[in-house]
């Protein structure tokens, strides 16, 4: 369990005993971007409501420092990639540049988003800019900003990206997110932005959160995937 439940009505006692063993780590490898350390997943893991395999041959850089997300098959399933920041960054500015992504399947996501393991309590701390249709081919909308929970009204604000280069962040405060989207290579003062959303409800305070970057499959009876799709970030950015 994430969360202990509260005494009271059913819960009439509670006692917590100190379990015993070495905590095993699921294996990593370490990928360089941006100027920052990453941690390839090599394991699978339940993302978008998809049981999806990760494999750290996913995920990659070319000779200019541009970083491949890739989907593919292996052994008969959804081979994906995510990558963790190997160290908390806090309040901030968290920036990416991402190449074309209208061409990615209906169920292919990219995500940015933090996350934190042992947050349960104020919903694994987790905010997100996510790329794709989540399996809905006729859906209008193909990006969305969200904080956690989705399902709160309110906590998801979508909107449609063009076509070519685009560059999202989110500056996270004590309580307040604000999301932005833009064409082109930046968000330099006077760019045209394509998307812009503020979230100051249920935003949480920092603690164990990484950034994670993710490109992964969503469940589809109408569309589910039928190609190895990819991704490529041009870069990544933090501000304090």
């Amino acid at each position: 369990m994430d969360i202990l439940p509260a005494l009271g009505g059913p819960i009439v006692a509670m006692r917590i005993v100190k379990g015993t063993g070495a905590i095993q780590v699921a294996p990593t490898v370490p990928i360089s971007f941006s100027g920052y350390g990453w941690k390839a997943r090599t394991i699978a893991g339940d993302r978008g409501g998809l049981n999806n395999l990760y494999d750290a041959d996913n995920a990659w850089t070319d000779a200019d420092g541009a970083l491949h997300l890739r989907i593919k098959q292996r052994d008969g399933k959804w081979s994906c990639a995510e990558l963790e920041i190997d160290r908390g960054l806090g309040y901030g500015t968290y920036t990416m540049t991402v190449r074309d992504t209208t061409h990615l399947e209906p169920s292919a996501v990219l995500s940015m988003l933090t996350f934190d393991d042992w947050g349960g309590d104020q919903h694994y701390r987790e905010m997100d800019v996510e790329l794709g249709k989540w399996g809905d081919a006729d859906a209008k909308n193909n990006a969305q900003f969200a904080v956690q929970p989705f399902y709160v009204p309110g906590n998801v604000a979508p909107f449609i990206l063009p076509e070519g280069t685009t560059t999202h962040s989110f500056q996270w405060q004590s309580g307040r997110v604000s999301f932005k989207s833009a064409r082109g290579s930046s968000l330099a003062p006077g760019v045209p932005l394509v998307a812009e959303h503020v979230f100051t409800a249920g935003i949480p305070s920092p603690a164990q959160e990484r950034l994670l970057l993710m490109f992964f499959a969503t469940p589809s009876e109408k569309t589910p995937l039928q190609h190895e799709n990819e991704v490529i970030i041009e870069k990544f950015e933090y501000l304090p």
